[in-house]
């Protein structure tokens, strides 16, 4: 049966008090309401219902079987409701800061770093909302936004922070290998091996098939445990290659997707904001200075 009207909150939570207290009266002292406000808030909902939902036993009650499965599932609503607004709590910091950015930056670029944010900044609360969708600065809690290929949004502050490169890369274990025994990882857009093609990239002989990745993240992971020769971010891959971990196929790069910021007017300008974008500047113009392998 589809109810076309819900039951107020309020009723839910007088039945609930009174079925587990099984009085009236002590349900009614527990919410600070009147015996015959709970007697109310009972009768309708039965009427709602369509079926009794207490035995009512002079000043005592107990529960029919209807009543007792609506208590578990009552208790269980109350109790996520409780909880999901206790869980609000953790949006009314006043030094928090929500940053959005691509699972690939934020476990390949921005993590390793954040031991020095956290350091240099530790009253700042910098909330990590990762995903592979662009945001909707408009319409989304997000105070900055750093990613590949952001394109200007209304009511934000649009900045460019780097023109990556991407090149051809695999761990030396595959190196070893033959070229016609190398196993090819295909990723998407800029990391599809059409565009090292296209943008004027040299016959590496690779496979066609391979293993295929959405995520340039995953894509990269792939190359580091050594499933095969895969094109990735210079700037991502930069620790793994010099660590010896990753090793260029070749000196050529070709253009990668561009990196740039996306700034809430609300939020530009405020000391949180105004802080994490200096030191992510910083950190890309120190990253600049590193030489190349």
């Amino acid at each position: 049966m589809m109810f076309k009207h819900w039951p107020p909150l309020n009723v839910l939570r007088g039945f609930e008090a009174a079925a587990r207290l099984g009085s009236f009266h002590q349900a009614a002292q527990e919410l600070h309401l009147t015996q015959s406000a709970i007697s109310q808030q009972i009768r309708s909902l039965e009427e709602l219902i369509g079926q009794p939902l207490f035995y009512r036993q002079g000043r005592s009650v107990a529960l029919t079987d209807a009543g007792q499965d609506l208590l578990e599932t009552t208790q269980k609503v109350l109790l996520q409701l409780a909880v999901g607004i206790q869980r609000l709590e953790q949006y009314r910091k006043p030094n928090q800061l929500v940053l959005n950015t691509s699972t690939a930056i934020a476990r390949h670029w921005l993590l390793p770093r954040l031991a020095d944010f956290h350091r240099q900044h530790p009253g700042i609360d910098l909330w990590l909302f990762t995903g592979d969708d662009t945001p909707n600065m408009a319409e989304q809690t997000i105070d900055i936004a750093l990613r590949w290929g952001l394109a200007p949004q209304a009511e934000c502050r649009h900045q460019p922070l780097l023109a990556d490169r991407l090149l051809p890369v695999a761990s030396p274990a595959v190196l070893a290998q033959p070229a016609q025994e190398r196993t090819t990882l295909h990723g998407e857009r800029e990391m599809d091996w059409h565009h090292w093609t296209l943008k004027g990239g040299e016959d590496l002989q690779l496979l066609t098939q391979g293993l295929n990745f959405s995520d340039p993240g995953l894509l990269l992971d792939a190359a580091q445990a050594g499933l095969g020769v895969a094109l990735v971010s210079e700037r991502l891959s930069r620790p793994a290659r010099q660590q010896g971990l990753l090793q260029p196929l070749s000196s050529h790069r070709v253009p990668g997707p561009s990196w740039s910021l996306l700034v809430h007017q609300e939020s530009d300008g405020g000391h949180q904001c105004r802080t994490f974008c200096h030191w992510l500047e910083r950190q890309f113009a120190e990253g600049d200075e590193e030489a190349n392998l």
